[in-house]
């Protein structure tokens, strides 16, 4: 059986986010504690993140920014979900981030059934939430699409069968996605846990080994570098 970093890696041509954009026209995005311009920058509400990433994408005349994987960040402090003091602190982030403007399209990126969703509410969750689950070559595995638009899981059903590049929703913004900026958190999963319509994004480094493993690179599937 092939392992699933293979099975990713032999997909082409995926794309989670309105198809018409071509990848030449995404741009690297780097919200880690090693950014110094958010060191220096007042980023306290969605709608000056909004406007960051806006400027951003205008300076390099790009129309996506993406990025994310493993990077540590500490957009998550305002967020009592990522800083019980009874736990680690949750800072390092398990997804990847697609960042453009809300009501873009949201794509499957491959065949597969919808496993669940959720509105997961509060200050730094993801809102709106579908996972779908697929099976490659016998081997089982899921996609998590988080900060939709509350629309998208008004009508959607568990076991519905979808298709690669069939749109499955669209971005919400800051007032149902959690309070952030809108962007897709698209993410893969090996074993959900029995988690349904929710899946941590963000974990602490006592924990970085099992999600590193548990939830690989989503850009060997989607190769957009």
């Amino acid at each position: 059986m092939k392992v699933l970093e293979t099975i990713l890696h032999e997909i082409e041509n995926v794309k989670v986010i309105d198809a018409t954009i071509d990848y030449k026209q995404y741009i690297p995005l780097n919200l880690s504690i090693t950014n110094e311009d958010l060191k220096n920058l007042k980023l306290d509400s969605a709608t000056d993140f909004e406007n960051y990433i806006e400027n951003y994408l205008a300076k390099h005349n790009a129309k996506v920014a993406y990025g994310g994987y493993f990077e540590i960040r500490n957009l998550y402090k305002r967020s009592s979900i990522f800083n019980d003091s009874s736990v680690d602190e949750r800072n390092i982030h398990i997804g990847l981030d697609l960042w453009i403007k809300a009501g873009t399209p949201v794509l499957a990126a491959v065949d597969g059934i919808i496993h669940s969703f959720n509105n997961n509410i509060g200050v730094g969750d993801y809102g709106p939430t579908i996972i779908l689950e697929h099976i490659i070559d016998k081997l089982k595995f899921y996609t998590l699409y988080g900060h939709l638009a509350v629309n998208s899981i008004a009508e959607i059903k568990v076991g519905t069968v979808v298709t690669k590049g069939q749109q499955i929703a669209t971005l919400g913004d800051a007032s149902v996605n959690g309070d952030y900026a809108p962007h897709l958190h698209f993410q893969i999963i090996r074993e959900l846990q029995n988690s349904s319509g929710d899946y941590p994004g963000v974990c602490s480094s006592k924990d970085q080994e099992y999600y590193l493993q548990n939830c690989p690179d989503p850009n060997i599937l989607l190769k957009i570098k």
